[in-house]
């Protein structure tokens, strides 16, 4: 039986869809920070069959939640201090995304000015759409589930 120990202080993500860990881990850029990090792949769950949970030993504050929500917001977050599950965070879409996608239409202001935030702003929250801040392009999260 594969062992895992637990963190003294970070956090927990559980409920992970199976697969998904990867690209969380480099999405949340948990690659550039110094902490401890477990991945486990392919969990049994009874809820979900299998699923994907990362831990991190670091402070709650490095992780960027609005990305988290954007990426999966039924993913659970469970805060860890002295050992023991304090908090849990509840994931929400966020309203706006900042850097997190990238507009694919070549007219907008944002090829052509490189420096400029990528800003994609929620419009329709049942279907997961967002729209660039500047052009109006249509964005359909690809990680939609349940």
């Amino acid at each position: 039986m594969l062992n895992i120990s637990g963190i003294h202080e970070g956090f927990v993500l559980d409920h992970i869809q199976a697969g998904m860990s990867l690209q969380i881990y480099h999405d949340l850029k948990l690659d550039s920070l110094d902490c401890t990090v477990a991945i486990i792949k392919n969990a049994k769950s009874k809820k979900m069959g299998k699923k994907d949970i990362i831990k991190v030993e670091c402070p709650i504050e490095a992780l960027d939640l609005d990305i988290l929500g954007f990426i999966d917001h039924n993913i659970t977050v469970n805060v860890i201090k002295g050992d023991s599950i304090v908090d849990k965070k509840k994931l929400t879409l966020p309203e706006q995304v900042t850097n997190v996608i990238k507009c694919k239409n070549p007219r907008c202001i944002t090829s052509i000015e490189q420096e400029l935030d990528q800003i994609f702003l929620l419009t329709d929250p049942e279907k997961e759409v967002y729209r660039c801040k500047y052009c109006e392009e249509k964005y359909i999260n690809p990680n939609k589930r349940g």
